[in-house]
């Protein structure tokens, strides 16, 4: 037995016998679900979710002969809304749209009656004959479909099965409401290009997909769970929601998180993860930061040091006692002077100890050593506001994103100015960067000029020649923020006030991303931050966990990969992660050209048999 989502009303079950294509639509629902249904186990998997413009008032299918099967149109649903009826299409993206795939196609029952009502009647069980869906052999008088042709939903192929049907290719002069509700994500230099490996259910006359459709990820079906209320911190009141689009909202680490208060002074609130539950009515200890919250970050070598840019320009360092704050604190440890104007974002150095760095509007990004309290390093070259900074995983260069359209890399022990720059997101209104595949990729989250949500996969070798695959995710107007884990290369995104999360394994060759199930909430998050590797469960193949910040509380989530046997350690979902508690680095050994690298760590409980060693070294499956 499944569970398909959760609908309030009765479902509307669509199946394609040619393809094994199950359209489930839920009236007075936004969701359609596409699954796979097979004869072997699992019979029935989850291919993607569509999320539509308006609720289902009704669904069909539109007859095979109707269907575009020289642009590899598998199968087409109309949905019934209350002011519009909106066909979605399912295609398969093909280099060559000049010839008819044969693969694709199966001969499909033709529109002539295999017998009349008194053969029917009769004992007559003759079937209807199958007709060829070629169009060169076709007959002529063949039905043709042409209903609102610029308000077409398509739905192409991405990760696990088939991408989420939703990505409209509208023509905007014919007055629609429709936007672009999900993800369409390709290669901006070639056709798309087909990404998944599995296929759906063929028939008899049709051989499998499988070995048609390319690669898919083995995190497509991942699952995102709230964990029950006794783990959540709750009654949290005065929560200041309007930090700046630049900050992330809150963050945390393994013991403790920090939220911003809508109080004057800039006040902090320190809360412990080791304590859930609800906190009391009265006021509790606060961090006095003395002016407005810019951006806030933890170091990643000492728990108890929290980093706080303010809107004066200063970096503030605060010392946190070991159990927790138990009054309220008033003077920071340190106090970084330097910058000229509001500083938007900070980040510690992944390598190094004591080393953090600094963006700010006054178009510069500083680094401090920590230990000397002073600037070391001032890298120039920004023309606009810079939204966004990241270090490289190992430490020795630095990326940017600006307002400016540009993306840019530093070597900041080599130069002050960009060692490449390259064409960035073309919306103005926020952008984040983030290091993938090793260091040798850079994603970017930005906006294009219709303030579309788009995803930009650059080489971190060749920026100038821009990137290498782009990629439309949504219409939403907050920024998304990207968390990449390195260990399984999978990116969560998601921005202040929305309620769904995206993830996608990225792979360094196309169609670059992978699409996976997201995770959606019933209301908006303040933010979403992720905790360390070591924090998750590896016995029920959690491979993330997280925080989600509410209206007035904080609960974790738990990403899970779903696995028969887990009783064995799921190697191939837990490789030797970093041990990035630890550093590698003195800030005097960085700052004088020293590298190093961080030591690894097995995620393999002692008394669990990795699943690689099951039955003499068969891999583990989901």
């Amino acid at each position: 037995m499944d569970t398909v989502g959760t609908m309030s009303r009765a479902a509307i079950p669509l199946f394609d016998t040619d393809t094994g294509l199950l359209v489930v639509a839920g009236k007075g629902e936004n969701l359609l679900y596409c699954f796979e249904v097979s004869p072997l186990q699992p019979a029935l998997t989850q291919v993607n979710q569509c999320v539509t413009e308006g609720k289902t008032r009704g669904a069909a299918l539109v007859p095979k002969l109707a269907l575009d099967v020289m642009a590899c149109e598998v199968a087409r649903v109309l949905q019934l809304t209350d002011s519009f009826i909106v066909p979605i299409s399912y295609t398969v993206p093909r280099k060559s749209v000049q010839e008819f795939h044969e693969d694709l196609f199966p001969d499909s029952a033709g529109t002539l009656p295999s017998a009349s009502s008194q053969e029917w009647w009769s004992g007559d069980n003759k079937q209807v004959g199958k007709v060829s869906l070629n169009p060169a052999w076709r007959p002529k008088e063949t039905f043709t479909f042409s209903l609102f042709p610029h308000a077409q939903q398509e739905c192409l192929p991405h990760d696990s099965k088939w991408l989420d049907a939703g990505s409209v290719d509208l023509d905007r002069s014919d007055g629609s409401g429709l936007s672009s509700p999900s993800s369409s994500l390709t290669s901006p230099s070639m056709a798309p290009s087909v990404s998944t490996t599995s296929g759906f259910a063929s028939s008899s006359s049709q051989r499998s997909l499988q070995s048609i459709l390319g690669p898919s990820s083995k995190f497509r079906h991942t699952q995102g769970t709230v964990l029950h209320r006794d783990t959540h911190i709750t009654n949290l009141k005065g929560l200041n929601l309007t930090t700046p689009g630049e900050c992330n909202g809150f963050c945390a680490n393994r013991q403790r998180l920090a939220v911003p208060l809508l109080s004057s002074g800039g006040q902090i609130a320190i809360l412990e993860l080791s304590k859930p539950g609800r906190l009391p009515d009265i006021s509790i200890p606060t961090i006095q930061n003395g002016t407005p919250v810019a951006d806030f970050c933890w170091d990643p070598f000492d728990l108890q040091r929290l980093a706080v840019a303010g809107e004066d320009a200063k970096i503030r360092i605060w010392q946190i006692p070991p159990g927790g704050l138990q009054k309220t604190l008033l003077e920071p440890e340190a106090v970084l002077r330097g910058h000229t104007e509001k500083i938007y974002s900070i980040q510690f150095h992944p390598q190094a100890a004591n080393i953090l760095a600094s963006s700010s509007y006054d178009m510069t990004v500083r680094v401090w050593d920590l230990c000397t309290k002073q600037e070391v390093l001032c890298l120039k070259g920004h023309t606009d506001q810079i939204f966004s900074l990241a270090w490289s995983p190992d430490g020795r260069k630095l990326a940017t994103v600006s307002k400016d359209g540009r993306v840019r890399l530093y070597e900041p022990r080599r130069s002050l100015e960009p060692e490449q720059d390259g064409p960035g997101p073309e919306g103005s209104r926020g952008a984040r960067v983030v290091w993938a595949c090793g260091g040798h990729y850079l994603l970017v989250s930005g906006f294009d000029s219709r303030s579309e949500r788009q995803l930009y996969l650059y080489k971190a070798d060749s920026l100038s020649a821009g990137p290498v695959a782009v990629g439309t995710v949504d219409v939403s107007p907050s920024t998304l923020i990207p968390f990449y884990d390195e260990d399984t290369s999978v990116v969560f995104l998601t921005g202040k006030g929305d309620t769904r999360v995206f993830i996608y394994e990225i792979v360094t060759e196309a169609p670059f991303f992978l699409e996976c199930n997201s995770f959606s909430s019933s209301d908006p998050h303040k933010g979403f931050v992720f905790l360390p590797k070591t924090t998750c469960n590896v016995r029920e193949v959690e491979f993330a966990r997280a925080l989600r910040l509410r209206q007035s509380s904080v609960e974790p989530v738990v990403f899970k990969v779903p696995r028969v046997k887990k009783e064995f350690f799921q190697d191939d979902i837990f490789p030797p992660t970093t041990m990035w508690w630890e550093p590698a680095l003195t800030a005097t050994a960085w700052l004088t050209g020293s590298n190093a690298q961080h030591q690894m760590l097995s995620l393999q409980p002692k008394d669990m048999t990795p699943v690689a060693e099951r039955d003499g070294g068969q891999a583990g499956q989901p």
